[in-house]
């Protein structure tokens, strides 16, 4: 068992032997030992497979071979959906972004969001004035803005144009919303004009190596404009994303609908999108993300939906599904990535990602093999396993039995420790 979650912990970037100490812990109170083996024995058949059909030999194929191979498919993969969603020219970004935007528009997937009212986010906006969106677009009057602006951009704005204080100090006057300030809205994607943002955006664009942002409270992905006007990649990295986001917009919205009995709801809310806590339930002595939750119940196969989610919470809130699940069923090429957004192989001391995402970033940002993306696949990972070892039926319990106790009486739980990535 050790050198197997040796294995997962190099995978993760993980403390050692902390992480084989938590694991011992999360299979003694689940009664099912293994998960660890059973999961590192999949990513292997997995990779291997793979690198098969990559026209690779697994036993004699370096890092660098593979990563160049996968850059190489995902090249290949981005023109077919360039065609597909009807550009001719993959790095053209004028003329894909649009095209981009109304694909993801038109999916059949779930896109609603229990969101802050729009006219509640005017009124916060109007009693704390955002200087320097309002220099930046010309205004001198609050209201003079409001009236002429999306909110949605303003809200947008106010993440890369005022400061992290300002947009900190902002955050905490969310301690006194009600639920009463929110509605159930369709998810909306915004394209800002490159005219306006373009360089008030860039800093920010750099920094995440891509150019989609989301306001989680408002129900908005932000599609910002870029500095240039030739991108091979632009396709394969930024619908994946769009899809990442209206997960995560959603994944939030749950947990706040599921927060809204607490007499503490506004607290909670600006406690989450300043900070992220992760203690929302604990497992052999592990703090478990909401999103690990949400996951979980997402995408069983039974469809069995806890009792205690109702009646705020319904089965439809938890629907979770992966950026390439769904992208295959657009483009049939694409289902070489189905189901491998958590597996990696380890070379040179690091991982080599199998993760879409981190492909696609990799790509579009020509990442040289000793600097590519694994956050993705790192990030899917820790969930696939933490979701496996909810399946258990007495963590799966526990889960429940916390976050229905959690309903009545905060909760302090102990954190998890990592290495960064």
């Amino acid at each position: 068992m050790l050198t197997m979650s040796k294995t997962l912990a190099d995978l993760l970037g993980a403390y050692e032997p902390l992480f084989s100490l938590a694991i011992q812990e999360l299979e003694k109170g689940g009664g099912q030992p293994n998960a660890d083996i059973s999961l590192t024995s999949e990513i292997s058949t997995k990779a291997h497979q793979k690198i098969k059909e990559l026209a690779l030999d697994p036993k004699d194929t370096t890092g660098k071979e593979l990563y160049y191979s996968l850059l190489n498919l995902t090249k290949l993969h981005d023109s077919f959906l360039v065609q597909r969603i009807g550009g001719t020219d993959p790095g053209d970004v004028k003329d894909l972004l649009p095209k981009i935007k109304e694909t993801v528009e038109r999916l059949n997937i779930p896109k609603s969001a229990w969101v802050l009212k729009h006219s509640v986010a005017k009124r916060l906006i109007k009693a704390s004035p955002p200087r320097k969106v309002m220099k930046q677009l010309g205004y001198r009057s609050i209201d003079s803005m409001l009236k002429r602006e999306p909110i949605a951009e303003l809200y947008g704005a106010i993440r890369f144009i005022e400061s992290p204080q300002w947009l900190d100090n902002f955050l905490l006057k969310y301690k006194k919303l009600q639920p009463s300030d929110f509605e159930v809205r369709d998810i909306e994607l915004v394209h800002l004009s490159t005219s306006r943002w373009e360089d008030t955006a860039n800093n920010l664009v750099q920094a995440k190596k891509h150019n989609i942002t989301h306001l989680k409270e408002l129900g908005v992905i932000l599609i910002l404009p870029l500095p240039i006007i030739y991108m091979p990649g632009i396709t394969i990295t930024t619908m994946p994303l769009l899809l990442h986001y209206i997960n995560e917009i959603r994944l939030y919205s749950s947990y706040f609908k599921l927060q809204q009995v607490r007499p503490n709801f506004g607290e909670i809310l600006s406690d989450t999108l300043i900070n992220d806590p992760k203690h929302h339930a604990l497992i052999g002595g592990q703090q478990i993300h909401w999103r690990v939750i949400q996951r979980y119940f997402g995408s069983i196969k039974s469809g069995k939906h806890p009792e205690m989610f109702e009646p705020h919470v319904q089965a439809e809130d938890l629907y979770w599904r992966k950026a390439e699940d769904i992208l295959y069923r657009l483009e049939p090429a694409l289902h070489f990535w189905y189901d491998m957004d958590y597996v990696g192989v380890m070379y040179d001391s690091k991982p080599v990602s199998f993760n879409l995402i981190d492909l696609a970033l990799s790509y579009v940002n020509n990442l040289s093999y000793d600097q590519h993306s694994k956050y993705h696949f790192r990030d899917s990972l820790w969930n696939e396993l933490y979701s496996r070892y909810l399946g258990a039926r007495s963590l799966e319990s526990q889960v429940l039995s916390q976050l229905e106790d959690e309903m009545t009486e905060p909760k302090s739980l102990a954190m998890i420790a990592r290495r960064s990535t």
